[in-house]
């Protein structure tokens, strides 16, 4: 086809898009540098269109015959008009397009409608390319196919970029899921990007829909401005250590954190010469719980001395201290009789006087001597303690105890507890107190069905830790007088305090807590306790 039959098609075209434009292809049907309107543009205008294009075009007859090729086309395939004219579209193929692909070709034009996909083609020089092809049928007067315009580009530099990028992210992808640790991608609004398949293995081990929400919740409390910081400034933070308390189905579990803020450029056309950027959270997630379970029992062993040592010193000191409690009270009914004696001016009874002053002197010395042989127990400095954790190890200490004497324990963490201030020897002995409080309180009284349950939940700026069993429990006339020292209510309820409870209060008190016996509990006994979180006091003396 020359440039006058150009010429003619295109006139015939606008000719008959006058006469009825649905006897022509739809817009979406004829190229883009076709369709604008035919009114007011001179002939010539389509002529150059043509020509010029910087896409390959074709236009053949109905059994692909090609009568015209512009110069873009000769570009592509080396093939010039002289050349190629008269030749069927076939010889452009490489022949390793698979024949559905024609026969899908065929089939969708020879219905009047566009055909758009890829072939591989083989250019003159014998080099095969990746053609983007697209035929639209054109229509006669009649509604007839006519002839067929085909427009092709080259795209194997964009398919082999796009397959080296899909490439890539394949490998990564691989990477990534076969890494030991759960890697996670979040937006600046906590939305997930990207995950591994160690991050959704942790969606079941946790029961939790989204883990990411409990390590983000932690990390935000427990580095705080850090948190802020590297957020801000993009500094990031590595092998922060974050503890999931388990209950009485999911263990325990501890991992170590890392992560790296990174920013990229929005690719939408709107941002194009802003080059404004989102920033994303990369986080990794190791599952360190093995080698924390192998420290933990090296730690409960060392625990297990340490509370059997200072258990044996607070025995002695119970002892003496219920001795001296004792040796007082005959003490101070004789100092009661020889004040009444000197009320009375009791002068015939001066020898007794006397003999009672002997005997108080001899009392007051002995319990001076006892009071220095009352054995001091060592003190730790306050740091930061997690309660779940403390509670985790008071009762895996006493898993052989419980299990003695058929005791079965609910535990009921709330693993996003805030830390308190404290000593962590004195939060062991006294949580260890309360639950040899309730052991005992079973024995005593036979009770048949041994159950302790045992809450840690947050209470605004405090955390509240409840014990509760299932024994005999404390009349309420008597929930003041269980601290008072040696108080026993054996005979009535079949519990004993003795220092118990008094040191329970005491050490509650150290840290600035509060302790109370929960009047709502229908069966047993129930101690709530509460400290003030961490975040919202600074404790100045836990030596008192």
């Amino acid at each position: 086809m020359n440039k006058t039959q150009l010429e003619n098609l295109i006139s015939q075209m606008v000719e008959s898009n006058d006469r009825d434009p649905t006897n022509l292809p739809s817009a979406s049907t004829i190229p883009g540098f076709m369709r604008a309107n035919w009114e007011g543009l001179p002939l010539p205008i389509y002529i150059k269109t043509v020509e010029q294009s910087p896409v390959a075009i074709s236009i053949t007859d109905k059994k692909a015959k090609i009568l015209y090729v512009n110069d873009a086309f000769t570009q592509v395939t080396g093939y010039s008009a002289a050349e190629i004219l008269g030749e069927n579209e076939s010889k452009l193929s490489d022949k390793s397009t698979p024949k559905q692909v024609y026969y899908d070709l065929w089939h969708t034009i020879t219905r009047k409608r566009v055909w758009k996909g890829q072939v591989v083609n083989r250019r003159k020089q014998g080099e095969r390319y990746l053609a983007e092809l697209t035929i639209a049928p054109m229509l006669d007067e009649n509604g007839r196919i006519s002839h067929y315009i085909g427009m092709h580009k080259d795209i194997s530099r964009q398919h082999l970029a796009e397959q080296r990028f899909n490439n890539q992210k394949l490998l990564i992808e691989s990477v990534i899921n076969t890494t030991p640790v759960a890697m996670v991608v979040l937006n600046r609004e906590q939305q997930i990007i990207l995950d591994n398949d160690m991050y959704k293995m942790l969606i079941s081990d946790l029961d939790h829909v989204r883990p990411v929400d409990f390590f983000l919740e932690t990390l935000s409390r427990d580095l705080g401005d850090l948190w802020h910081d590297s957020q801000l400034f993009h500094n990031g933070f590595s092998n922060y250590e974050v503890r999931f308390e388990g209950n009485s189905v999911r263990q325990t579990r501890w991992f170590t954190c890392s992560g790296n803020w990174f920013s990229e450029r929005d690719p939408g056309a709107d941002h194009f010469f802003s080059q404004d950027t989102h920033d994303y959270l990369l986080l990794s997630i190791s599952d360190i719980t093995p080698l924390k379970q192998q420290q933990e029992k090296m730690h409960l062993q060392a625990l297990q001395h340490l509370l059997s040592e200072e258990e044996h010193i607070r025995s002695i000191r119970e002892t003496l201290l219920g001795a001296i409690h004792h040796i007082r009270q005959p003490i101070n009914q004789i100092k009661a009789a020889l004040q009444i004696m000197l009320q009375r001016r009791d002068a015939g009874n001066q020898a007794l006087q006397d003999l009672l002053h002997q005997v108080l002197d001899m009392g007051e010395q002995t319990v001076t001597t006892l009071q220095k042989c009352v054995p001091e127990i060592s003190e730790s400095e306050a740091s930061p303690v997690n309660l779940n954790q403390v509670l985790h190890e008071v009762m895996r200490l006493y898993k052989t105890r419980f299990l003695a004497n058929g005791v079965v324990v609910d535990w009921q963490p709330n693993p996003l507890l805030h830390n308190i201030l404290g000593t962590e020897n004195k939060l062991h002995m006294m949580f260890k107190q309360l639950l040899d409080n309730a052991i005992n309180a079973f024995n005593r009284s036979g009770t048949v069905d041994r159950y302790i349950t045992i809450r840690t939940r947050m209470l605004q700026d405090w955390v509240e830790v409840t014990v509760c069993d299932t024994g005999p429990g404390i009349p309420v006339n008597l929930h003041n007088k269980v601290f008072e020292p040696f108080f026993t209510t054996e005979t009535r309820t079949g519990m004993q305090s003795g220092m118990g409870l008094v040191m329970v209060k005491e050490i509650v008190e150290q840290h600035q807590g509060i302790i109370a016996i929960v009047v709502e509990q229908n069966q047993g006994c129930c101690f709530s306790i509460k400290f003030p979180a961490h975040t919202s006091v600074d404790l100045v003396n836990l030596h008192a």
